[in-house]
């Protein structure tokens, strides 16, 4: 099992989110989001940062860092890791199924990601085979976007989906983003698309829409 923080915003919580952090970053990275939700009042909620391993990264010259699979060039899809990508599908899914053995139905656990933890955000959630309550894909892509079709699973067909990008962002180019919801919604999939003017980053804007996003699947 992934190693990870957990909160909870109160008592008995019903809901989980499970946030997925980007390259280079660990589960802390999103921990202050866990404020903003109390201080909305909104119903309990557990929130789990799991830490992705660590690894040496080819595109950052082998350094050794947390990743939730390796990168092996700038351009991010023309050559994947796949064995990583699914070994991090499989410890993600084993998260999800924690959740439900403690007593959160899977229709009761959101999946979210920052990059790399986008990425895998919707590896994982356009293929788990039980009903989720939505996917939050922030400033990420597409893995294996050749394999969706196969591997998709009908019970998350009408998952919500959150995809927000920046315009100026360097690292993970917004046409990457754009070519992931083309090919989403080309399945089939709804789609909530969202762009700001920012970087590689969290805009405060998008704190805002996230958060009605979340109240809208949520409760």
């Amino acid at each position: 099992m992934l190693e990870a923080i957990e909160l909870e915003t109160a008592a008995n919580p019903a809901i989980a989110v499970i946030w997925l952090h980007g390259l280079g970053a660990d589960g802390s990275d999103f921990v202050p989001m866990v404020s903003q939700f109390k201080a909305a009042g909104c119903p309990p909620i557990r929130f789990i940062f799991p830490h992705a391993p660590m690894m040496p990264v080819t595109v950052n010259n082998g350094y050794v860092m947390r990743a939730w699979y390796d990168i092996l060039g700038a351009d991010l899809t023309r050559r994947e890791d796949e064995a990583g990508v699914r070994a991090s599908q499989a410890a993600i899914e084993e998260l999800i199924a924690a959740q439900v053995a403690r007593g959160i139905a899977s229709e009761r656990i959101l999946l979210a990601g920052f990059s790399q933890g986008c990425a895998m955000t919707l590896q994982t959630g356009l293929r788990y085979p039980h009903k989720l309550a939505g996917l939050l894909c922030l400033s990420g892509y597409l893995p294996l976007p050749n394999a969706v079709a196969a591997e998709r699973s009908q019970a998350n067909q009408d998952t919500p989906i959150f995809m927000a990008h920046g315009t100026m962002d360097p690292v993970v180019p917004i046409d990457r983003a754009i070519a992931a919801r083309t090919t989403l919604e080309g399945l089939g999939y709804a789609v909530e698309w969202h762009d700001y003017p920012m970087a590689h980053a969290v805009y405060p804007q998008e704190i805002g829409d996230i958060g009605a996003w979340m109240m809208r699947v949520l409760y």
